[in-house]
């Protein structure tokens, strides 16, 4: 039942991360109701569903927006997808059941800033709550 929930959950954010052909950046407009954190623009070129249950409560807790520059978050989520892509593709390797689907960032694609930050904290609250670890550096995350 776990996995299921945890499946659901990850198929919906990933899914959620299209885009389309038009363009129109930085004007992100952010929903949240309990658990579900959704990230979207005014023209929907692209949209993020986040349904983690404890994201938003741990979300306050990290730095605050406008802490990290935007291209310190694109590069992070760069090498976070890569990695998490790379897993995607190894099920004998990595749990399927937390690398379900691939995620579809193209780094050529002007998200905005908040779309960038929501990302990269997502991959450090998916670090944590699964223990698992994406980037070596230096000191234990969790």
């Amino acid at each position: 039942m776990k996995y299921f929930i945890f499946f659901s959950l990850l198929f919906l954010f990933i899914v959620s991360c299209a885009t389309t052909k038009s363009k129109k950046s930085d004007t992100a407009s952010i929903n949240s109701t309990s658990d579900t954190l959704r990230i979207a623009n005014d023209s929907l070129e692209y949209e993020i569903l986040i349904i983690e249950p404890g994201f938003n409560s741990w979300l306050v807790t990290q730095r605050p927006r406008g802490y990290y520059g935007e291209t310190y978050l694109e590069n992070r989520n760069r090498i976070y997808v890569t990695e998490y892509n790379n897993r995607v593709l190894q099920p004998l390797r990595y749990d399927p059941a937390l690398y379900v689907q691939q995620i579809n960032y193209d780094p050529t694609i002007r998200y905005g800033y908040e779309v960038n930050y929501l990302l990269y904290n997502y991959f450090l609250y998916f670090e944590r709550q699964y223990r698992q670890r994406f980037i070596v550096t230096r000191g234990n995350r969790y």
